[in-house]
């Protein structure tokens, strides 16, 4: 399992259009205990990476990816921008100097990606936040890795991961967020952020080409 910068290109264009695509349903599950503006903010930011597409440097993976989180950070408001932002920027800064970009730097650019979440959100696993999809699907992709499984193995395997997880948090009290402000109403629904993962490992997954 090894990729490029156009690897790494098809990623966050099938990200970013997928996330304008879902802007209503991911606004939808963020309406039943948030504000809704979860898919609307997401959808904003990503709408300029699109338009801005070819403009962003690719001199490596790394140095791309941090421009795109660079974008998106100035264009999101509330919680999402910061938490999104500081995702993609720790990921691309792991990234940077690696032209030829293995399993291993994938799983250790994610790794960066949750304690850049962790740390910013101040939440962990069982908050009830998108990190409860995020890092099993994570360490799932370490173990397809370990395996020796494809790319396109190892996003199938993420995505049934990161699906199941997202399922789970229904029973969950949110504890970050603003979901965290409804206590006990927030037990009975997915949590939007842990679902968006899901749905965004699916479409990669189901895009990302066999051969």
């Amino acid at each position: 399992m090894s990729g490029s910068i156009t690897d790494v290109e098809f990623v966050m264009r099938n990200l970013a259009d997928n996330i304008v695509a879902n802007e209503t349903y991911f606004g939808e599950l963020d309406a039943v205990v948030g504000d809704g503006d979860f898919g609307y903010s997401l959808a904003r930011g990503f709408e300029i990476v699109i338009e801005n597409w070819d403009s962003y440097d690719r001199s490596d993976p790394g140095v791309f990816i941090t421009k795109i989180a660079a974008a998106v950070s100035a264009r999101i408001g509330g919680t999402s921008g910061p938490i999104w932002g500081t995702a993609m920027l720790r990921a691309g800064v792991q990234l940077k100097e690696h032209p030829q970009i293995e399993g291993t730097d994938v799983v250790r650019a994610l790794r960066a990606s949750i304690e850049g979440i962790k740390a910013r959100g101040q939440a962990d696993l069982g908050d009830k936040t998108l990190l409860d999809a995020l890092v099993p699907a994570t360490d799932t992709l370490e173990a397809e890795v370990n395996a020796g499984h494809s790319g396109a193995e190892a996003l199938a395997a993420m995505a049934v991961t990161a699906r199941s997880a997202a399922d789970a948090t229904k029973p969950m009290q949110a504890m970050r967020g603003r979901a965290a402000y409804t206590g006990e109403r927030s037990i009975g629904s997915v949590d939007a952020g842990a679902m968006a993962i899901a749905v965004l490992l699916e479409g990669l997954a189901v895009a990302w080409p066999t051969n």
